[in-house]
């Protein structure tokens, strides 16, 4: 592809030897229940046709290039190609277009979340024939998804673990992120598990820093649960994050982890890579460890709403390298998230099939084959006020976790975790009575302050704060 430039503006477009459309535009192709399906938000630069732009996508992301080369008379491209098989205009944008191109399964290597995304995200993003691109969702065909382990356990598997059922699981984020000494750090730990919670964790960013190495952190946090264990005579964790500059330090990091007897390790999925995620996944299947996920980086992929990788494409890509939990916002906190869209990729997590609903952004029915689901963590910006929301959105089949809105209590972390346990378990018995959470949830929060000073001081503190801005992920 060649453009013709000035200083002020665009001149034309040239397709250079040949089209892409006539070779990689498909539209009388009826995809194969094997292919992987693709849908890309095309954004082409002016003068080049949609039918072009979807081609070309379907190409670069295959098995063209610019020009035609001799070895393609040695390569059966009718069936190795991308197929851009249909284009929908999408409602209300100017010049940009909805293109969906099926991938045949052979292009893939089995088990290998890397090469498929290597190949489905890889040059294609920075092709000049494109003014921005975003791949929105994927469809999975079940022969591809059985080359994959993906989640360790699942979610009915860790329940049985911890001997938790009927209620979301509560967990808290230890504040300051950064400079707490690992015996500060044990001693915070131990506090909010005593207060009630179910886990404890690691911040995105604690590694291995100078003020606390990681092996001293490890210690001083295994003391703290199991000491918070003895007390409530509740199954406790802590996510103790394993991400390290290299693969086999973060392997001596989960070995140590086993040794010491936390039940639950963390990974930074994507800053980590998905080599790594997945070996680690299979790590932690064989030597059952619970694997939580966390998501740092992904605004940096997912946010603008014309190019990069929607979020729920990196959420399939997690099950099936591997997670027990994952980062999913939280619809009422501080992070970004409209309910709809949230909902749609966090039931393409835990879910064994899915619909397409395009009001939600779900462009492919999605069929997981048994593969375990992996369960989503609310956190960002959330206090018990947002207790009956995050209960009547999340379900059961969740972890909802705070940080300032446990740490920031007036009495301290233990009366924190007490209270948020407190607000959990009345809106619970609420939902179970059959009362309407979100018409009645300051009400249920009001009722069960006057039987617990720790939730009535937390209740004042916050007065029902609340984040409202615009939400950038829409459909």
């Amino acid at each position: 592809m060649t453009y013709t430039q000035s200083k002020t503006q665009t001149k034309g477009y040239s397709a250079g030897v040949q089209d892409y459309r006539l070779t990689y535009y498909t539209p009388e192709y009826t995809p194969k229940d094997t292919d992987i399906l693709a849908a890309f938000r095309v954004t082409p630069q002016p003068g080049v046709p949609p039918e072009e732009a979807g081609a070309a996508v379907a190409a670069e992301s295959s098995t063209g290039t610019w020009t035609t080369v001799w070895t393609d008379l040695l390569t059966d491209l009718d069936r190795y190609k991308g197929r851009c098989y249909d284009i929908e205009p999408v409602p209300g944008e100017d010049n940009q277009f909805i293109c969906f191109i099926a991938y045949p399964l052979d292009l893939f290597e089995e088990g290998s979340v890397t090469n498929l995304l290597t190949s489905l995200v890889g040059n294609v993003f920075g092709f000049k024939a494109l003014r921005a691109l975003r791949l929105e969702d994927l469809r999975i065909p079940i022969a591809y998804l059985k080359t994959f382990q993906g989640p360790p356990h699942g979610i009915q598997v860790e329940r049985d673990k911890l001997n938790k059922y009927g209620r979301p699981l509560l967990g808290c984020t230890i504040k300051p992120k950064l400079g707490l000494s690992a015996k500060n750090y044990g001693r915070a730990v131990y506090e909010v598990l005593r207060g009630g919670l179910d886990f404890t964790k690691d911040d995105e960013n604690i590694n291995s820093q100078p003020f606390m190495r990681w092996r001293d952190r490890f210690l001083f946090v295994q003391e703290a649960i199991e000491k918070a264990q003895a007390e409530t005579g509740e199954i406790k964790g802590h996510y103790l994050n394993v991400t390290a500059p290299t693969c086999e330090e973060m392997m001596e990091r989960a070995e140590f982890a086993k040794e010491i007897g936390t039940p639950i390790i963390m990974h930074d999925y994507l800053t980590g890579g998905f080599t790594a995620n997945t070996s680690l996944a299979k790590w932690c299947r064989r030597n059952g460890v619970l694997l939580h996920i966390h998501r740092a980086m992904h605004a940096v992929i997912d946010r603008q709403k014309n190019h990069g990788i929607h979020f729920r494409v990196l959420a399939k890509c997690l099950r099936m390298s591997g997670g027990d939990h994952l980062h999913s916002g939280t619809v009422v906190g501080k992070l970004e998230g409209e309910k709809g869209i949230t909902m749609g990729f966090v039931d393409l997590m835990r879910e064994d099939h899915i619909e397409e609903d395009r009001s939600r952004g779900i462009y492919f029915t999605q069929d997981w084959a048994s593969m375990p689901g992996v369960m989503p963590v609310a956190s960002g910006g959330i206090h018990i006020w947002h207790m009956p929301a995050l209960v009547e959105i999340f379900g059961d089949d969740s972890c909802l976790q705070f940080g300032g809105g446990t740490l920031g209590h007036p009495w301290g972390n233990a009366p924190g975790a007490t209270a948020n346990r407190v607000a959990l378990e009345a809106c619970v018995q609420a939902r179970n009575e059959g009362r309407d959470l979100m018409r009645e949830g300051g009400d249920i929060i009001r009722e069960a302050c006057k039987w617990s000073p720790d939730l009535a001081v937390a209740c004042e503190l916050w007065k029902e704060i609340k984040f409202e801005f615009e939400a950038m992920d829409t459909v």
